[in-house]
């Protein structure tokens, strides 16, 4: 048993190269702060901005690509969907973080969940929604997913060398570093993440407006942007306050934000708001809970109730009102005070060759167009190899077949096997290739059919390769190419917008809007844009109206003072106002100007008006072309005093005339050529996008057109069942000499 060691022997012994020492801890050596930080943190933080956050200009974050790439290894683009659970397991071969985290990633790319303006995966099962906090996803088991129909071309040519392969993290595998996307996904689809010292915050745009503006932008880099990305386009709809200067700021810059809100509609016999669209950076807990908030502080009286109607039909939250609560003048309460409003900040920080980099949307084309062009070369590149390899070996061909029997008799004397091809290399003069080729062909090709199909397969693969080698020296070329595909998938994928352009409103609008007395008038528009607003008193004792030179009352309206309206431009603006907005007058003046009253661009004249108290019913445009589109009124009505719609109706056919349909009639069109065809609106598919082009209804021939379309009185026509079309488009009838005869009496 060794001695027993003495207090002072067993004192621990300092080490002679530390600054310090602390009893029990061990040794405190110096350090500088920075030197810790370049150490230890700093390659925590290049991990997160490089592997983790921050989406590359293809579009997707490493764990996007990750799983994105394993759901189409497992063949799920066409097969049917597998559980989740499979998938994820599947993924972890890729990304080794967790079960959790990757069906996270996943769930946020289904069309259930309701993130992306354009899923990549098609769903099954209880996802959850981007709009709810509270409504959890189910468990992997229990659902079921496959690949979306648009993620085909994620994934185009990706076995063509179209984009560098590396090894996943055990090295058993190997995975892209970025996907051959053939249409600017990174715009396309909204992306957020939180790095190091810096975020990424990208807003989705519409399909068919980015590949445009790509497009528009391969042709002339000089483009203005805003002029075919009109705005944000969210996957959850709402309503974005236009705001051309600070659109065009957030596309140069990168950074900005953009306000949007609410879409709601009034249930007039139940007395409440049912709010069915709300902004991308809002919940429906959120809102409730703000509303509630503010009904305890007594900031909110005229509400009753409130609670979450969410269900399979999509998101609802119905507001109980008092009774004579204005519902206009509540909702715009709501919007200052809640969520029901709320900003979208932009910040476009992309990944570039590892680098991250604030972008503006046209110095983000020209990344991806880079990025495509390169994609586009490798695949021709890649073809024209394969080409040249398969060309080869036919020219070997070739050889043989001049002189089979000569093959045939070199194989036959030859004695051992492995001595055929060098036998055959040193017969006819070809490579070793080429003659293990030719040796590996069956006895069975040895006939004229064969030879001849090899023969015009030689000719056809020497155009294909000097085809794919102009390409590939030619960048006019491979822009082409790009232009095509993205043309294809505006065809293929093209959507309307989700997200509706309202005006921006003013200071003065935004402020409560006064109580405005409600009385009977009668509303009178001119042909020239002039407004008159009389009230029935001043109506029974006035005389004729005053108007201008040649002009005349084009619409008469009874309706009341607090009525709404719409007046329809010659440039497809509708502008909103309320009756109010006018003065009384007396039909003997000459009334308001409307495109001065409402200040109308320069050279903008109203052509139409519209007066409505509910947007119920359509609207219904009649083109020269005969074809017709019928939009839903709703698709009009916004949530404040005033307001400026672009894109109001088709910009791409002149217009012939404007319907206001608040119930479903008959119309009568007549053709330059004379023919008439009577149209039932019932027919026609309402739409909610303003600027539908709607559908071809009666055909023209050239240097004809629809010249008018007016509502059927009945009576007009004797025979009205013989120009009601069976089938639509129709040529329309012309008039009997019979019917002509009454018509003119009629008339």
């Amino acid at each position: 048993m060794p001695p027993r060691k003495s207090k002072k022997q067993t004192a621990e012994i300092k080490p002679a190269n530390t600054n310090a020492y602390i009893a029990g801890a061990g040794a405190v050596v110096e350090q500088q702060i920075t030197d810790t930080l370049e150490t230890n943190y700093m390659p925590y933080a290049m991990s997160v901005i490089m592997s983790r956050a921050l989406p590359e200009i293809d579009g997707f974050k490493p764990s996007h690509r990750k799983l994105l790439y394993t759901m189409h290894l497992m063949g799920l683009l066409k097969n049917a969907k597998t559980k989740s659970a499979n998938i994820v397991g599947q993924t972890m071969r890729l990304n080794p973080h967790g079960d959790a985290a990757i069906y996270e990633t996943m769930v946020r790319l289904t069309e259930g969940n309701e993130a992306l303006l354009h899923p990549y995966v098609e769903s099954k099962g209880n996802m959850g929604k981007a709009y709810s906090r509270d409504m959890a996803y189910a468990a992997a088991r229990y659902t079921e997913a496959k690949l979306a129909g648009i993620a085909e071309e994620l994934f185009k040519d990706i076995d063509k060398d179209t984009v560098d392969m590396v090894d996943n993290y055990d090295a058993t595998m190997k995975e892209p570093t970025l996907f051959p996307v053939t249409f600017p996904s990174i715009l396309v689809n909204s992306n957020t993440g939180i790095a190091v010292g810096m975020a990424s915050s990208i807003c989705s745009f519409n399909l068919a407006e980015v590949c445009q503006a790509t497009i528009e932008y391969i042709k002339d880099e000089s483009i203005n942007v805003a002029d075919y990305i009109l705005a944000p386009d969210f996957s959850g709809g709402g309503e974005l306050l236009y705001d051309r200067e600070q659109l065009e700021n957030i596309y140069n810059t990168g950074r900005g934000s953009v306000k949007v809100r609410s879409v709601y509609n009034y249930d007039k016999s139940a007395n409440c708001i049912d709010i069915t669209e709300i902004p991308p950076t809002a919940t429906v807990e959120a809102i409730i809970e703000k509303i509630l908030d503010l009904a305890k502080l007594k900031k909110i009286t005229e509400i009753n109730d409130i609670r979450d109607e969410t269900d399979m039909n999509g998101l609802k939250i119905t507001i109980d009102l008092k009774r004579g609560t204005d519902p206009e003048k509540l909702m715009q309460k709501l919007f200052k005070l809640t969520p029901l409003q709320d900003s979208f900040s932009a910040n476009f920080n992309i990944l570039i060759g590892g680098s991250p980099k604030v972008m503006g949307i046209k110095e983000i084309l020209s990344e991806w167009t880079a990025f495509r062009a390169e994609c586009v070369r490798r695949r021709v590149y890649f073809t024209l190899a394969k080409d040249k390899e398969i060309f080869h070996r036919l020219k070997g061909l070739e050889a043989i077949l001049l002189d089979i029997d000569k093959a045939v008799k070199i194989v036959r004397e030859t004695e051992e096997e492995k001595e055929v091809v060098p036998n055959l290399m040193i017969g006819f003069g070809i490579d070793e290739i080429q003659a293990e080729y030719v040796a590996e062909i069956k006895l069975r090709h040895l006939n004229r059919e064969y030879i001849v199909k090899r023969l015009e397969d030689i000719k056809s693969l020497e155009e294909e390769i000097a085809e794919l080698e102009d390409i590939l020296n030619s960048r006019r070329r491979i822009k082409t190419i790009i232009v095509k595909e993205l043309e294809a998938i505006i065809k293929k994928y093209g959507q309307d917008r989700k997200t509706k352009i309202i005006s921006a409103p003013t200071a003065e609008e935004e402020s409560e809007i006064e109580e405005a007395p409600d009385y009977p008038v009668t509303f009178f528009f001119t042909r020239e844009g002039y407004f008159k607003k009389v009230t029935p008193q001043s109506l029974r004792m006035s005389g004729e109206h005053k108007l201008k030179e040649n002009d005349e009352v084009m619409l008469t309206v009874e309706a009341s003072n607090r009525s709404h309206l719409l007046f329809f431009t010659n440039k497809h603006q509708v502008y909103k106002a309320r009756g109010f907005d006018f003065d009384d007058t007396k039909v003997s003046v000459m009334g308001d100007f409307v495109a001065g009253k409402l200040e109308m661009e320069k050279d903008e004249l109203p052509v139409y008006m519209v007066v409505t108290d509910d947007y119920a019913g359509n609207m219904l445009f009649f083109f020269e072309n005969g074809r017709v589109s019928k939009v839903e009124m709703s698709a009009y009505q916004t949530k404040t005093n005033r307001k400026k719609l672009i894109k109001a109706y088709c910009d791409k056919f002149p217009i012939t005339s404007f319907a206001y349909a608040h119930e479903e009639g008959e119309y009568l069109l007549r053709s330059t050529n004379g023919r008439m065809l009577l149209l039932s609106s019932a027919v026609l598919m309402s739409k909610g996008a303003k600027d539908t082009q709607g559908v071809m209804v009666m055909t023209q021939k050239r240097g004809q057109r629809l010249c008018e379309a007016s509502k059927y009185v009945e009576g007009l026509l004797d025979k009205p069942h013989r120009y009601r079309p069976r089938t639509l488009p129709g040529a329309g009838q012309l008039l009997s000499a019979e019917e002509r005869g009454e018509q003119l009496k009629f008339e």
